[in-house]
C-alpha cells in the first residue's frame, strides 16, 4: 500500500471516532508514554501540539506542566521546523493552523532529550508516514534525542515502505498494542 492509500484509509478511520474515544484513547497513550524509560529521564522534552485529527497532546502537556522537564513546541519556518520553549501564554496560530509558540528564544534539537514525533500512519519498525512535507525528516536527521511516535491502533501497519530521506522512529505507542521497539540506534 502505497502512502497516499495508507492516508486516505488512516483520514476515514479518524472520521468515525467520537469525541470520548478519542480523549481516552489520548489518555492511555499519554499515560505509557509518561511511564516510560526515555520519558522519565528526559529533561527536555519535544512535541506537537495536536490538530483535531491527530492523538491530542493538549491534556498531556497541561497535567505534565509541573512534572520538572522542560517541554518544547516547533513553529514553522520556511521548509523547516524551529523548536521554542511551551509557554501556554505565548501562542499563536501559524502555519497549516497549528498553534505555534512565539518569541525567539529558539533551542538546537541537539539541546532536546526526547522527541514526540506525529505521523498519519508508522509501521512496527518505526517508519513513519507524515503529511507529505517532510518537516519532522529534516528535523530528526539532526535529532540525537530518542523519538517515540504516538498513535491509534489504525494508524499502526505491519509494513510501510519507507524511502532514504524517512527517519524511523525509536519506539511507537498505539493505544492498544502498548510500545513497540521501532529503529535501532
Amino acid at each position: 500500500m502505497n502512502k497516499d492509500e495508507i492516508r486516505r484509509r488512516v483520514r476515514a478511520s479518524k472520521a468515525v471516532l467520537g469525541e470520548s474515544e478519542k480523549l481516552a484513547a489520548a489518555e492511555r497513550v499519554f499515560s505509557t508514554v509518561a511511564g516510560m524509560a526515555a520519558f522519565v529521564m528526559a529533561r527536555n522534552v519535544l512535541l506537537y501540539h495536536s490538530l483535531p485529527d491527530e492523538l491530542s497532546t493538549r491534556a498531556f502537556i497541561e497535567n505534565m506542566a509541573d512534572c520538572g522537564k522542560r517541554f518544547f513546541l516547533p513553529r514553522v519556518n520556511g521548509l523547516d521546523l524551529e523548536i521554542l520553549p511551551y509557554d501556554k501564554s505565548r501562542m499563536h496560530l501559524g502555519a497549516f493552523c497549528i498553534e505555534e509558540p512565539d518569541g525567539d528564544d529558539t533551542v538546537d534539537i541537539s539541546q532536546i532529550d526526547l522527541v514526540i514525533v506525529p505521523a498519519v500512519a508508522y509501521d512496527r519498525r518505526g517508519n513513519r508516514v507524515g503529511r507529505g512535507k517532510g518537516y519532522y525528516d529534516r528535523l530528526l536527521s539532526r535529532a540525537r534525542a530518542v523519538t517515540i511516535g504516538v498513535c491509534y491502533d489504525f494508524q499502526l501497519f505491519d509494513e510501510i515502505d519507507s524511502e532514504e530521506h524517512d527517519i524511523p522512529v525509536h519506539f511507537v505507542v498505539a493505544d492498544g498494542a502498548g510500545i513497540i521497539r521501532g529503529r535501532h540506534t
